[in-house]
């Protein structure tokens, strides 16, 4: 059966993935050819070949056994010329303790397309930056791109959509694109890349902007009286103009490899409304920040991420589409997501939801560890949502568990007519330990393997859900509620994938 072999291209080397087969066995091995001749033996469904010369064209060929299941001619990308921003005119220090938001911007602003802005080692502090069109940013080994805690570094306001809803929030560290919710990208081919660290505010930041629109909200928050309950706690609504780490709005060909992702003031990555992201073998650390998601595609398409690693303050993922009622208004749904070879070491695992109002469908998930998350994999919504999650695959993955579930939180605002439509689930060769990792208390504790609990409206049961050769070291607790076409065949096996 054939697939379709993507690729990315650096100077001296391509990154290749591929979708792992319908026919493929546990722990499959691939051979890549380059050029007719073997050059890599993988047990995952990526390889990155180096050493390669610039701008040339190779034949390249994935096999597993003896059938050819993909095929592609790539070329590699030419070398790009690099504007040192430790040099003049620009002359940034990289000592951590200078501003560098003028220099860093004008150097951004200077990049054509065959040139990248580079960042040797050093600790570079700065505001928020933005980035455009055509360039690259590249950071060497021992770079640090450090974002300020300041809040007044990252004014003006941009608009942006936060937990499903439009409004002017501060930069995040690194901003591409302009947010259109009717219109599609206007930043395009964009590489982040390297060996280095892209750093926000963290915490602190986060608390900074908090406290600063308490006062400007006040008022606002005054008159909510009672419905402040509504909300997750009492930073929730001053919290949402918090910027991310990277968020990328409108945006299509992006690339972003190589990097530690640390400590944005709330989600890291965050994509809305962008088309064909790459985001690979990269690390995300955010584990004490409120929200701190790690990778967010919010009604958006065609992303990717693999070969990455999570110890994140919230969902490893979380993938979205909008929040009642813009997000039915809009309408933007989020789709075809790959994610493969990722590893959560702390946090909540991979989450669809709960902002979903415009639907989610076509993601599949494999050769993923989540068994130190604490949900494992988990679809979520609220009743008020409307909307409809649909077409989820997991395969070869190991979990703490997996969940289908209505959440009480973050059920602000007005609710669609119906709930929302949870259906078509699939879950193939996929380990369950049944102990969660507590995100709070940091320590284990037993729970079902599988949990699905749907709406009490018919029609908005969990509808078709199938668990085939699954297996759990304890005992196979399943839970089911509202569900309807639900088949599970689990067993109990030795600890392990």
């Amino acid at each position: 059966m054939r697939t379709i072999l993507n690729f990315a291209a650096l100077d001296t080397s391509l990154t290749l993935w591929w979708e792992q087969p319908e026919d493929a066995p546990r722990s499959a091995a691939y051979t890549v050819l380059l050029n007719g001749r073997p050059v890599a033996s993988v047990n995952r469904t990526h390889a990155t070949l180096e050493h390669l010369r610039p701008e040339t064209n190779y034949d390249l060929q994935v096999c597993l056994g003896d059938e050819l299941i993909a095929e592609v001619n790539a070329r590699t990308a030419a070398a790009r010329n690099p504007i040192d921003v430790t040099l003049p005119p620009y002359s940034a220090a990289g000592d951590g303790q200078t501003m560098n938001t003028a220099a860093l911007q004008a150097a951004i602003d200077d990049c054509g397309p065959d040139q990248e802005v580079y960042f040797p080692a050093g600790v570079y502090r700065t505001g928020g930056l933005r980035l455009h069109s055509d360039m690259a940013v590249h950071l060497a080994k021992g770079a640090v791109l450090q974002g300020t805690d300041d809040p007044m570094d990252y004014l003006p306001k941009i608009e942006s959509r936060f937990e499903g809803a439009h409004q002017m929030c501060y930069q995040s560290l690194l901003n591409l694109g302009e947010l259109h919710a009717d219109a599609g990208p206007n930043c395009r081919n964009v590489l982040i890349y390297g060996e280095g660290t892209i750093c926000g505010g963290g915490q602190p930041l986060a608390l900074n902007v908090i406290e600063r629109e308490k006062e400007l909200l006040k008022e606002q928050l005054a008159a909510l009286g009672d419905r402040i309950k509504e909300y997750e706690n009492d930073h929730t609504i001053p919290g949402r103009a918090r910027g991310r780490l990277i968020n990328l709005s409108n945006c299509e060909n992006v690339r972003i490899t190589g990097l530690t992702l640390q400590n944005g003031a709330s989600w890291n990555v965050h994509m809305v409304y962008s088309r064909s992201i790459v985001t690979d073998h990269c690390v995300f650390r955010s584990e004490d920040v409120w929200n701190g998601d790690g990778w967010d595609p919010d009604s958006s398409e065609d992303c990717t991420l693999f070969a990455s690693e999570f110890h994140t303050g919230d969902d490893s993922v979380a993938i979205k589409s909008g929040k009642n009622p813009e997000g039915n208004r809009v309408n933007r749904p989020t789709r075809r997501i790959r994610i493969f070879d990722c590893v959560s070491e702390y946090g909540l695992g991979i989450a669809i939801g709960s902002e979903m109002s415009g639907g989610v469908e076509d993601v599949k998930i494999w050769d993923c560890d989540l068994r130190h998350s604490l949900y494992g994999v988990q679809i979520k919504a609220t009743k008020k949502r409307g909307g409809y999650v649909r077409n989820v695959s997991v395969r070869d993955c190991a979990l703490s568990r997996f969940l289908v579930t209505a959440v009480l939180y973050n059920d602000d605002g007005e609710g669609a007519a119906v709930p929302p439509v949870f259906e078509h689930f699939r879950c193939d060769r996929v380990f369950f330990t049944g102990w969660a990792r507590d995100y709070w208390e940091k320590e284990d504790h037993a729970v079902p393997a599988i949990q699905l609990s749907g709406f009490d409206v018919p029609g908005h049961e969990v509808r078709d859900a199938v668990f085939r050769q699954c297996a759990t070291e304890g005992e196979a607790e399943v839970r089911l509620n509202h569900c309807r076409g639900v088949s599970v065949e689990i067993e109990r096996a030795e600890a392990g994938k």
